[in-house]
């Protein structure tokens, strides 16, 4: 049953106008009643990642944001470039919830005995729609959390560490023996670093300056490689002869990277080939781009022969691609090893209404690594 005395609570939208600019701001919603396998929860911690960015913002210019103060809080209006609006065609004055992962208390139940056995805990929950203060969804959805963490504890426990665990598992289920990965630095990265140690897998992380290099090395990256060097392409080619990685992981997207990476593979491969082919080497080399930091075309400079793929690689369709009971251990060993392994670090922690302030926008709009942020919902 629900016990929450409020009737109504707040959620940030973004709409997109039909007149080409970008709305952010608060509504209120109705407090939902759980179904009978449902559970209410009070979010308390819910992340910023690249992936709510890009539903957040759009195709918006953000230099163009202006904030002004509407019923329930700030509004952040920005315009979209008229090239940008083809691409938001589908969600033209579509108020849209924003927030794929969270966590927070259970404060409601539905009948279900899997539900009443969340009754008061710390769960972490995934289904879109975090950025609320109150949130109904399937026991299915919760990840209990361990005795003794917070919701901060728990906010990143599904798209990161999924990820993650995700890219070594493709890893494996693709005949790969190593892997590369950029914007290695990111949470998520250092997430991957810890997990490939722990595992014996060798990785390959590519950062973009020397301080996120020292980062990663400190916690233990045997092989780091920085695209801003000089030395970088003979650096990655010597790391991947080293390795043996076949398989990369790119969050960057745009520009020659992905290009440069499956180069780099080809020249390793080419090392220790036995005879020339004038098709390049029977080595298969697969980039997946699961990210879009640098928002540019894609380049690619055909010199590494004709035996590889390049695609994109999304978490949720990994998901669902694989078994049932190995989504629950990888699940499993996320809430095992939350504090270590998985364990997230924020730059600031903002409530609803700070988060649609300008500073903020600006902050982590810019998508930086080791910039992120926290919202909590119940704050303020």
């Amino acid at each position: 049953m629900n016990s929450v005395s409020e009737k109504t609570a707040l959620q940030l939208r973004s709409l997109v106008k039909n007149t080409g600019e970008l709305e952010l701001s608060l509504v209120s919603v109705p407090v939902p009643t759980p179904a009978d396998n449902e559970v209410l929860v009070r979010i308390e911690a819910s992340p910023i990642n690249p992936s709510d960015i890009g539903l957040l913002f759009g195709a918006a210019d953000m230099s163009t944001v202006t904030v002004t103060q509407g019923e329930h809080g700030p509004v952040a209006t920005a315009r979209i470039p008229e090239k940008g609006m083809k691409a938001m065609a589908a969600r033209l004055d579509m108020s849209m919830p924003v927030g794929n992962e969270g966590a927070g208390v259970v404060v409601a139940a539905g009948a279900s005995e899997a539900a009443q056995k969340l009754m008061g805990k710390t769960v972490a929950v995934l289904g879109g729609a975090m950025y609320s203060q109150y949130r109904a969804v399937p026991v299915e959805q919760c990840l209990l959390l361990p005795e003794g963490a917070t919701p901060a504890d728990g906010a990143s426990s599904f798209v990161n560490p999924l990820t993650a665990l995700g890219m070594v598992e493709t890893m494996r289920r693709e005949g790969h023996k190593a892997l590369v990965h950029t914007a290695a630095a990111s949470n998520l990265g250092q997430m991957l670093n810890r997990i490939c140690q722990k595992d014996g897998v060798a990785l390959v992380n590519i950062v973009r300056s020397k301080e996120q290099e020292e980062l990663l090395r400190k916690d233990g990256a045997k092989y780091v490689v920085d695209s801003t060097s000089d030395s970088f392409i003979e650096d990655l080619t010597n790391a991947l002869v080293e390795t043996g990685a076949t398989i990369a992981f790119d969050a960057i997207g745009g520009g020659r990277l992905a290009g440069q990476i499956l180069s780099c593979m080809e020249a390793a491969a080419n090392r220790t080939a036995k005879e020339y082919s004038r098709y390049g080497s029977t080595t298969f080399k697969q980039v997946y781009i699961y990210g879009g930091l640098d928002t540019r075309p894609t380049e690619l400079v055909r010199d590494f022969g004709m035996t590889w793929s390049m695609g994109g690689w999304l978490l949720f369709p990994f998901l669902q691609k694989i078994e049932p009971a190995r989504v629950q251990q990888l699940k499993q060993r996320v809430a095992d090893e939350l504090k270590t392994t998985f364990a997230s670090h924020y730059t600031k922690v903002v409530s609803l209404a700070e988060a649609l302030q300008a500073d903020a926008l600006a902050a982590y709009g810019k998508r930086a690594t080791g910039t992120k942020y926290l919202i909590n919902p119940a704050k303020g």
